[in-house]
This record gives structure tokens, C-alpha cells and sequence, in this order.
């Protein structure tokens, strides 16, 4: 199929050759499905440790829940006034320039989309290994082979599973829209039920330990210190804190924005995408609310500090069940991995398609294939990211090999949290230069709920770059890196 002309900003995604099959709630479950990973199951210990009690560990919940409610329902303005496949490449291209839709859309393609779907399909791989010993990172078909001092290449019995799990989902999205709904929605709602399994373990398992947690709320104890004198037992130390704790808990709820790149296959997308976006913030937000409480309600704060390899969920589980703790956590965990996976892979390869469209990325990303979905952005994308699971680091000193996605996604946290501020002032931006255009949603509590987004947002960034700069300054550098891929593209047009 030729690449299609690109509507006005105004127009519905009508002419891209995509079908539109998604309802309400296929929409729901894709935000829902996207932002339930295994995340929730592990980065409590590290937020734990960061803010020291329980009282301020939920309360880190309470302020990601808010953030991201108050992002969605301002993203819902936008997705109404542009129902179009690409979503936020496609706001931040029409509020600020074509470049700046871009270093998202590189970005996203780089790192934060494929790189987070190959760590949740090695999270996968691990957990398996729990019923399956044989699934292992350090059970190697080829080992690592050193492409330079820092950095190999390998294939254990783990990365093959994350990689052919990555090419099962990218297969059954490729054969149409509707095989990627029917995976997402039976999936998330397995997996938003056995978040809810994990709460009522909390309310069946309340413990003497855990109502000592309810005495001593506010009182900060077994924290590390989030720099010499930096700690939660003062103010300033509290909010450095509670900042850096967003790290964990914002990557645990992103992926919500992920029905606006799909909005081209919606039905009635100036409606379902904004309250799609409104109500799998609210379900997935509760949902992580109460399984924090859960594990509260049944591990002293010690305990979810020090839980082992992080797993907190496992912790809890094993305190209530103890013969069968880990491998009920596996399931849970791999049911969920297999739901977030799939809906990644689903909405990403749309923002490639709309990139595309515009010349901005190679040109066959832009065919649509016979099932109506860009099959070509799929593999792409799939191919990539399976590519980053099988990417090795190496430490020399210690002889020790990582993941290349686990640093990536470190870096790209405070990029991403770039790019989410200036989604949210594109809603004052495009007030100011199109107040012409049809917004059949308006962002509830505009302005005052985008702009605390907005401030709230700079100054967890603040936090972050002054703190955490190991981490944070290569992300932007991973964004900027962009700019001149850019370029080439505008020169030499789409690509091969």
C-alpha cells in the first residue's frame, strides 16, 4: 500500500487503512494491560528502603497514582482533539515540531518501548525458571562472546525464551488487530484478578508484625541514605526521597499512554480513548494501592526492605502460603508479563507507522498488510527487541554480566518523565495557538490540575538530576542522540 497523505491535526485517523475494532473496553484493557508488569511486585523494597516507613511508602503510591491520573485525564483532551495512530509522537509533533514528535518517537523505539519489552520477556523467562530449573540466564546454548571489553553478546535457556516469547506476540499481532485484543483482554483481566488475589492474601494474612507497621506509620527506619545527610528523618531529606522513589513506582504505572498510539483502530476515539485512558489509570492505581497495603498488612517494614532479589510479592505470599509461595508468585507474575508484553508490542509499532507516514522512520513501517495493522513496524519492532535481550554488559573488574535494556531503562526514567511534561503543556500550548479546533473533551481541572502535574513533575527531575546524575544525564543524551538521525531522515526521506 502507497504511504498515505497525513491528515489535518483536527481529523480523525480515517485514511491510514487501519480498521477500527476496538472498543471501550479493548481500549480500557490495553491502558490497564500496558501498565501491569512486574513492576508492582518488586520495586516496593527499593522505594522501602528509600523513604523508610510505611506510612511514606504509600504514601509514594498515593502521589504516583495521583500524577498519573492527573497526566491521563489531561492526555484525554489531546487524544480527543487528534484520534489519530501515533498518539503522543503525534501531540508533541503538532504542539512544539516535527522534531520534537520525533525524539520521542526515537526514543520510544530505542529504548523505552522495546527495551521494556525485553525486560519483561527475560522477567518472564526467570520466573519460569522457578517451575522450570532449566530456564536460566546462566544456562548458556552459546555463551557470551565479547564484542568489546564492556560489552557481549550471549543465548541462555532464558534470553531464548524472552526472545521467542517476543516473536510469538509480534506473530499474533501481525495477523490482525482483533488477535491482539482477544490476547490482551484475556490476559489483563487474569492478571487484574490475580492482583486482586494478592490483596485478599493481605486481608487474610494481617499479622501482629504488620500492625506494628500501623504504630510506627511515619517513623523512618532501615532507610539508606539518598546521599551523605540526605535522609527522610528531615524535610528536605523526605522529598529527596519521596522523588527518588518515583523512579520505581512511575515505571511500574507507565505504559498508560499506550491507547493513544493506537487511537487510529478505536471506535469512536474522540469518546473511548479519553475514558479509556480515565479508567485504566483508575483501576490499575487502586489495584497497586491495595497490594502495597497487602504487603504491608503482612511483612514488617524490615522485611519488605530486605526481601529476597526485591520480591516483595513473593515475601508475602510465602509469609501466608509457605509450600507454595514462590510458585503461585511465578504464575501471577508470568500471566502478567505475557499481558504487558503483548500490549507494548500492540500500541508501539503504531507510533513507528504514524513516524513513518511523516518520513520520519523507514518507509515500510508505513505498509499496512492484509490484516490492516503495519505488520512491517511489528517485526521491526519485535526485531529490535529481541536484538537488547540478547546484548550482554560486563563488568571486568568483578567478571560480572547485566542486561543492556536494565541500564537503558534507567537512563531513559527522567527522559521519559521530559517528554510527559511537555505532552501536558501541549494542552495550554494548543489552546493558545488552535482555540478553532474541536476539543470534545476538555482536561478535567484545567489549568490547575496540569500545571501541579507539570510542577510536580520538574521537581521530582530536579531531584533526580542533582542525585541521581549516573542515571539521568545519559538519557537525555540518549534523546539527543536523535537529532541528527532526524536530519538524516528529513534529508534522505524515509529511509530503506
Amino acid at each position: 500500500m502507497n504511504q498515505p497523505v497525513a491528515p489535518a491535526v483536527s481529523e480523525p485517523d480515517a485514511v491510514s487503512g487501519l480498521q477500527q475494532s476496538l472498543g471501550l473496553f479493548d481500549s480500557t484493557m490495553i491502558v490497564a494491560g500496558s501498565m501491569i508488569g512486574a513492576g508492582i511486585f518488586i520495586v516496593s523494597a527499593d522505594m522501602a528502603r528509600q523513604v523508610g516507613s510505611v506510612g511514606w511508602l504509600l504514601g509514594s503510591w498515593i502521589i504516583t497514582g495521583l500524577l498519573t491520573i492527573a497526566a491521563a485525564l489531561s492526555y484525554g483532551e489531546l487524544a480527543a482533539m487528534m484520534p489519530r495512530a501515533g498518539g503522543q509522537y503525534v501531540y508533541l509533533r503538532e504542539a512544539w515540531s516535527p522534531l520534537c514528535g520525533f525524539l520521542y518517537g526515537w526514543t520510544l523505539f530505542m529504548v523505552i518501548q522495546t527495551g521494556t519489552v525485553a525486560a519483561v520477556g527475560v522477567g518472564f523467562a526467570r520466573y519460569l525458571g522457578i517451575l522450570w530449573p532449566r530456564i536460566a540466564e546462566d544456562r548458556y546454548i552459546v555463551p557470551p562472546i565479547h564484542v568489546t571489553s564492556g560489552y557481549a553478546l550471549s543465548l541462555s535457556t532464558a534470553q531464548l525464551m524472552g526472545v521467542l516469547l517476543i516473536a510469538l506476540l509480534t506473530w499474533g499481532n501481525v495477523r490482525g488487530i482483533n488477535y491482539g485484543k482477544a490476547i490482551q483482554n484475556t490476559f489483563t483481566s487474569a492478571k487484574i484478578a490475580a492482583l486482586l488475589g494478592v490483596i485478599a492474601v493481605g486481608v487474610v494474612g494481617w499479622s501482629l508484625a504488620s500492625q506494628s507497621n500501623f504504630t510506627n506509620l511515619w517513623k523512618p527506619q532501615g532507610y539508606t541514605p539518598i546521599a551523605p545527610g540526605v535522609t527522610p528523618e528531615t524535610a528536605f531529606g523526605l522529598l529527596a526521597a519521596l522523588c527518588i522513589a518515583q523512579v520505581g513506582s512511575l515505571f511500574s504505572a507507565d505504559g498508560w499512554n499506550n491507547i493513544t498510539f493506537t487511537a487510529g483502530e478505536v471506535k469512536n476515539p474522540r469518546r473511548n480513548v479519553p475514558l479509556s485512558l480515565a479508567f485504566g489509570a483508575f483501576i490499575v492505581i487502586a489495584l497497586y494501592i491495595g497490594a502495597n497495603w497487602a504487603y504491608t498488612a503482612v511483612l514488617p517494614i524490615g522485611k519488605i526492605q530486605t526481601a529476597p532479589s526485591d520480591r516483595v510479592a513473593g515475601a508475602m505470599l510465602e509469609a501466608v502460603v509457605p509450600s507454595a509461595g514462590a510458585a503461585l508468585m511465578a504464575i501471577v507474575i508470568m500471566i502478567s508479563s505475557f499481558g504487558c508484553m503483548n500490549g507494548l508490542l500492540l500500541s508501539g509499532a503504531r507510533a513507528y507507522f504514524a513516524m513513518a507516514r511523516h518520513g520520519l522512520f523507514f518507509r515500510h513501517a508505513a505498509v499496512i498488510n492484509r490484516a490492516r495493522v503495519p505488520g512491517a513496524s511489528l517485526v521491526m519492532q519485535g526485531a529490535w527487541a529481541g536484538f537488547l535481550v540478547l546484548v550482554r554488559t560486563y563488568n571486568p573488574s568483578t567478571g560480572a554480566f547485566g542486561s543492556l535494556y536494565s541500564n537503558l531503562l534507567d537512563y531513559v526514567v527522567s527522559a521519559d518523565l521530559i517528554f510527559y511534561i511537555l505532552t501536558i503543556a501541549a494542552v495550554f500550548r494548543l489552546r493558545r495557538l488552535r482555540p478553532e479546533v474541536e476539543r470534545p473533551y476538555r482536561a478535567w481541572g484545567y489549568p490547575v490540575v496540569p500545571a501541579l502535574y507539570i510542577l510536580s513533575a520538574l521537581v521530582i527531575l530536579a531531584i533526580l538530576f542533582v542525585y541521581r546524575p549516573a542515571t539521568t544525564f545519559p538519557g537525555v543524551v540518549i534523546v539527543l542522540i536523535g537529532v541528527p538521525i532526524y536530519f538524516a531522515f528529513r534529508r534522505w526521506g524515509s529511509g530503506g
